[in-house]
């Protein structure tokens, strides 16, 4: 009886460190999200802002908080969540640890249907600055919405064309990854051709949509990403035995009564979806896909159960952590949060790359 007791013991010692893990990466997400309220062009000190949350500060902090830095923050943490999930998500299903939306084409994609929405919109996409009253600027709404609808698409048209040939062309995880960079090759040359006979507004606005930008999303929007992510999340971690057994092995996952076929499809499909959703609305975030999973799997190692939840707390970190530096970098403005996860993620691709594909 001794030694069930011990590995008893044991195992409750493993989840509890794993458990105390997540907690202190939540409390530290916590952290940086009051940081991110106190910091930028006006500053605000703690007291300010539970006035200005609690209704009983004056109006500029009221805006600042709640119009300005606190949809941001929550649309980084949201984003950098679901980001992560579908790193992990596909990576598994893979079993190639360079998968990731921004790898697979899915981030270019929506950079490409973008790019045509603006280009067929004109003006209208940038117009409403100058005079918010009336029809204009019911037009520029309208056209806001429009590129992201273009940018889902672009993004959706990505994903079938990856999933297409992992189904039916029983592609090796090797050649799918290899897929989504040329992929991402032929919808970045769309990208600069449509530029390239585009009017200098055009460029500029196609340019800028590309730059991944939390501020971007409004609370309607954050909301539609939020109504994506949970749903997502909690059917990936009801799933996390099935990934478990998928990372030892397609055989061994049909030997453990796995629907091997089932969660390639659905979890491919689940994971890209979300992935275009959150680009469509916010742009280029490169690399948060790749980064969070491997950060995570150093940390807790191979098992979903705790693989999952810690990627996807820290995908919300890094990507809030990135736009905080971004913001306070500058003295005035904000560096393009893609900028920054990109600077962080190259470094880590080509790493593996030297390493291996093999885990």
């Amino acid at each position: 009886m001794k030694a069930p007791d011990g590995i008893a013991h044991a195992y409750s010692a493993y989840t509890r460190k794993k458990t105390i893990l997540f907690l202190f990466f939540l409390v530290l997400l916590a952290a940086v999200a009051l940081l991110a309220l106190c910091v930028g062009s006006y500053r605000l000190m703690p007291l300010q802002i539970i006035d200005a949350m609690l209704g009983r500060s004056d109006e500029a902090a009221s805006i600042v908080v709640w119009n300005i830095r606190a949809p941001r923050i929550v649309s980084a943490i949201i984003a950098g969540w679901g980001l992560a999930l579908a790193g992990v998500v596909i990576q598994c299903i893979l079993n190639n640890p360079l998968g990731s939306p921004f790898t697979l084409g899915i981030s270019h994609g929506a950079a490409f249907g973008a790019a045509v929405a603006i280009v067929i919109l004109g003006e209208d996409v940038v117009r409403g600055s100058g005079d918010n009253t009336g029809v204009i600027a019911n037009m520029a709404a309208n056209s806001i919405y429009f590129v992201t609808l273009f940018a889902f698409f672009g993004a959706v048209l990505a994903t079938v064309v990856i999933i297409i040939l992992a189904r039916i062309r029983k592609m090796a995880a090797e050649s799918i990854i290899l897929s989504g960079v040329a992929l991402s090759s032929l919808f970045v040359s769309g990208t600069i051709l449509i530029q390239y006979f585009a009017e200098d507004v055009e460029v500029a606005s196609i340019v800028f949509w590309t730059f991944g930008d939390v501020g971007r999303a409004s609370w309607s929007e954050i909301l539609l990403m939020a109504a994506a992510t949970v749903p997502a999340t909690a059917w990936f971690f009801m799933h996390r035995w099935s990934f478990n057994a998928l990372s030892a092995g397609e055989d061994a996952a049909q030997s453990l009564g796995v629907n091997v076929e089932k969660i390639r499809i659905w979890g491919m499909l689940g994971a890209a979806f979300l992935s275009a959703l959150i680009v469509s609305f916010l742009g280029v975030i490169g690399f948060l896909g790749l980064v969070a999973p491997h950060m995570a799997r150093r940390i807790v190692g191979e098992d979903h159960r705790f693989l999952i939840p810690h990627a996807c707390v820290l995908g919300g970190l890094l990507l809030l952590a990135s736009d905080t530096i971004g913001r306070t970098i500058l003295e005035s403005g904000a560096l393009p949060v893609g900028v920054i996860t990109s600077f962080m993620g190259a470094p880590i691709f080509l790493y593996l790359l030297v390493r291996g594909t093999r885990r």
